[in-house]
């Protein structure tokens, strides 16, 4: 400033001593220009030498405090635990239920995020992530009445290749581990396969497969895995492929590479991962009453409470006690085809005789009852009457596709070739369906 000033100085001086020859009209224009001569440097000295004040406005970041849903937690207990009254909890709730149909919160997978404008305010804000896709926000209106909002967070899915090969020793379980494929798709995988593959004798050393599924992220962060798209096994029976795909009509399905249903009306192995301990066979030793007879079906080793779901959709017939089977559920699935399953060590919550049970819906529990020498599961398919072998008959394919969507289906199948060859080539690359 003080240099600004001495300038400022010296332009007056020099403004005076030309005024004394105003008369002369090139010692006027000198004078103009010297003037803004001057006044260009005290223009420039200003903007060179002053140096307003400056203010800041500090923002302080908001406070998040996250709290992980537990078993036994409710909605009313938390919101108690952080302060709420009585009357703000009421309204909170029929705000959830009324305006974005909210009413439980699930243990293991919501959380709940209370928002402070800065450390030590009060709440302005909740916010309860109902699993990885979907929010609420919660906010209280200057009329002090609750209102909340509904957000669906966008998902980015992409596909994802992995390819594999059996080794020497190798289940279809620890092969597909080692090619990096999630275990939730691998059960996948495995509930598709079940239906054309016995994974006990049809898996060997060299046998080459691969999966592609749906990764799914949000903001380039990856929250979880989707469904299976398309999975290719050499099996000892033949190459098996199967392709989702969604028809004209909103239905979804698996199909082979010419357009067949690929999903079978029953599953040759209804208990994935399961070891066969004992084959079908016309004659075979009794391993408890010593004699030779024919063992009419499947036997499965799996410990003593393991799941057994239904091998198909069906009707119950049968939910009984022998000597032979132990407790055991009998199924009808159509006028051809039902399925016994044997040695339960208990029944199914709601299965009983009339029960009509979907595809894959628990109907007991393995165990050891009746003539048994330890925990498994006899199961047997009867064809028009008679027994078949699970692992050997042939199975109907439901679902077929028609001549309105076989078209479209070929070119989605080429589609999706295309796409199996690219990240073949290179895993790295972002494709999008």
């Amino acid at each position: 400033m003080k240099k600004a000033k001495y300038i400022i100085r010296k332009a007056k001086i020099v403004v005076k001593k030309s005024c004394r020859n105003i008369g002369n009209s090139h010692r006027l224009a000198r004078v103009i220009l010297a003037f803004a001569g001057v006044m260009m440097l005290v223009a420039v000295g200003v903007l060179i030498f002053y140096k307003p004040a400056r203010h800041f406005v500090v923002v302080p970041p908001e406070s998040h405090t996250v709290i992980d849903i537990k078993s036994g937690d409710t909605l009313s207990k938390i919101l108690h635990e952080h302060g709420f009254s009585g009357q703000d909890i009421n309204g909170i709730a029929n705000a959830l239920k009324t305006e974005a149909k909210f009413t439980t919160l699930h243990a293991g997978r919501d959380k709940i995020d209370f928002v402070r404008p800065a450390e030590g305010l009060p709440i302005s804000k909740i916010i309860i992530m109902d699993g990885p896709w979907n929010r609420v926000e919660v906010n209280c209106g200057t009329t002090g009445a609750w209102n909340c909002q509904k957000i669906e967070i966008e998902r980015d899915t992409r596909l994802t290749y992995r390819e594999g090969e059996i080794k020497d020793g190798d289940s279809f379980y620890v092969a597909g581990s080692r090619a990096g494929i999630p275990a939730g798709v691998l059960a996948d995988v495995y509930d598709l396969l079940a239906f054309e593959m016995d994974f006990e004798r049809d898996v060997r050393a060299g046998q080459k497969f691969f999966v592609l599924y749906e990764e799914n992220f949000a903001s380039e962060k990856k929250v979880d895995n989707g469904r299976v798209m398309a999975v290719s096994f050499q099996a000892l029976r033949g190459n098996v492929q199967m392709y989702r795909f969604v028809k004209n009509d909103g239905n979804v399905g698996y199909y082979d590479e010419n357009g067949n249903g690929a999903i079978k009306s029953l599953k040759r192995t209804p208990i994935n991962n399961a070891k066969i301990t004992s084959s079908f066979s016309g004659r075979r030793k009794h391993p408890v009453l010593g004699f030779t007879r024919a063992h009419k079906g499947v036997d499965f080793r799996a410990s003593t409470g393991t799941p057994i779901p239904a091998a198909g959709a069906g009707r119950v017939v049968a939910r009984s006690f022998n000597r032979g089977h132990g407790n055991f559920v009998k199924i009808r699935h159509n006028g051809t085809y039902e399925t016994l399953y044997a040695h339960m060590s208990k029944f199914a919550k709601g299965v009983n005789v009339g029960t009509n049970v979907k595809q894959g819906q628990t109907i007991g529990y393995v165990g050891s009852t009746g003539l048994s020498t330890g925990p498994h599961l006899h199961y047997e398919i009867i064809k028009n009457g008679q027994h078949v072998n699970p692992m050997t008959v042939k199975l109907p394919a439901i679902n077929n596709l028609d001549s309105k969507d076989k078209p479209a289906f070929m070119e989605y199948k080429a589609r999706i070739d295309s796409i199996v060859s690219s990240l073949k080539d290179n895993p790295n690359q972002i494709v999008r369906l």
